[in-house]
């Protein structure tokens, strides 16, 4: 009998060990990961969370730093609009981006405010140019306000439109002047030339039309209600060419400026002395 017992007690504490193992081998199976795969997952989430960030991030940089030096060519612009835009001088823009006349530009193409590629050459010819614009008086600068129109002939200025001047502060008026009158009033060309803008593509200056008239002067007109040229169109001085419209603050108005080389002047010291 004794040794009998002695024989069950080993059966039974395996029998114990088995049903243990069953238990055991039960619970794993109820689906949850094991704590050190969860700590894993959350680290590979964070992780990709991290990476997703960095990525976003130096997608900004890069957009920024494309704002900065280029101008992305979208649907309505053309060169004329992008350098009125920035205050370049359209020739000096095509220049710099290898671009020849007519100034053909494409959707997507990056026009760039600085010239990339520079040789020798083009920087003796810049210093030369720094050099003779110290020399110019201002007899020199009343000689270049008479340029040639495009046809060759001397550019003569007419007002675009009758109206009271009125001064308004934004920083699109301080480049020109503005001129106050009724809604759909006639606009007319400031002097003969070719429309290289008309369009709605440049913010602040609403219905915009952008006239060349020679290589050195551009003038625009701006807050229009309708357009009646289109770009390509060559047209007489006085010719009409749009409606009044209104500004951003509802004002019945015409922005008109005149630019020499990218920049703006006064229109007052080219228009006749009355708006008649």
């Amino acid at each position: 009998m004794q040794h009998d017992r002695f024989q069950m007690i080993p059966s039974t504490k395996y029998f114990s060990i088995a049903i243990l193992c069953f238990c055991l081998q039960a619970c794993s199976g109820n689906g949850l990961a094991p704590v050190t795969q969860r700590d894993q997952a959350n680290e590979s989430s964070t992780t990709s969370k991290k990476t997703n960030k960095n990525v976003k991030d130096k997608s900004v940089k890069r957009l920024k730093k494309n704002k900065s030096g280029c101008h992305v060519v979208v649907k309505g612009d053309t060169l004329y609009s992008i350098a009125w835009r920035y205050n370049y001088d359209y020739k000096k823009l095509a220049d710099w981006n290898g671009i020849k006349s007519p100034y053909v530009i494409y959707l997507g193409d990056s026009i760039c405010f600085k010239q990339i590629f520079k040789k020798k050459k083009e920087k003796l010819v810049k210093k030369e140019s720094i050099t003779k614009k110290k020399e110019i008086n201002k007899s020199n600068i009343k000689k270049e306000g008479k340029n040639k129109d495009l046809s060759g002939k001397a550019i003569n200025w007419f007002w675009p439109t009758k109206g009271k001047i009125v001064k308004l502060n934004s920083p699109t008026s301080k480049k020109g002047v503005d001129i106050s009158g009724s809604p759909g009033q006639v606009i007319k060309a400031a002097a003969r030339g070719e429309i290289v803008y008309s369009g709605s593509g440049l913010v602040g200056y609403g219905k915009l039309i952008i006239i060349k008239h020679s290589e050195k002067f551009l003038s625009a007109y701006a807050y229009n209600k309708t357009l009646l040229v289109k770009e390509g169109d060559t047209i007489k001085a006085g010719q009409k060419i749009s409606n009044m419209g209104q500004d951003p603050a509802g004002r019945n108005i015409l922005h008109f400026e005149i630019r020499l080389n990218g920049k703006p002047v006064n229109p007052l010291k080219y228009l006749p002395n009355q708006s008649n």
